[in-house]
């Protein structure tokens, strides 16, 4: 589950940059919405993979609600999810 977890948060993190870095210049300064509809798409199922399969790895782990809030957090800000990676993520999995 740790594993699905890291690749989920890296991806949500990459696809926030694409959204906010390509697809809204774009759509706002280039007129071109298409690209912005598809990268929001991805971006949206991939934020909502990532709090579903946080909350279940929190449950499963008993990693504690408070590093789910972090991690919820984390995903909300540019470049979150990757500091959540180094921070939290990348430590258990080589604990494990």
């Amino acid at each position: 589950m740790l594993r699905s977890f890291r690749i989920i948060a890296l991806l949500e993190g990459i696809s926030y940059l694409l959204l906010f870095g390509i697809g809204m210049p774009l759509k706002y300064l280039a007129q071109i919405p298409e690209p912005n509809i598809y990268i929001g798409y991805a971006h949206g199922l991939l934020f909502v993979l990532f709090v579903a399969v946080g909350l279940l790895f929190t449950m499963e782990s008993k990693w504690g609600m408070k590093n789910f809030f972090i991690s919820f957090v984390a995903s909300l800000l540019p470049f979150g999810t990757f500091w959540l990676d180094k921070k939290y993520l990348k430590p258990l999995a080589e604990k494990a």
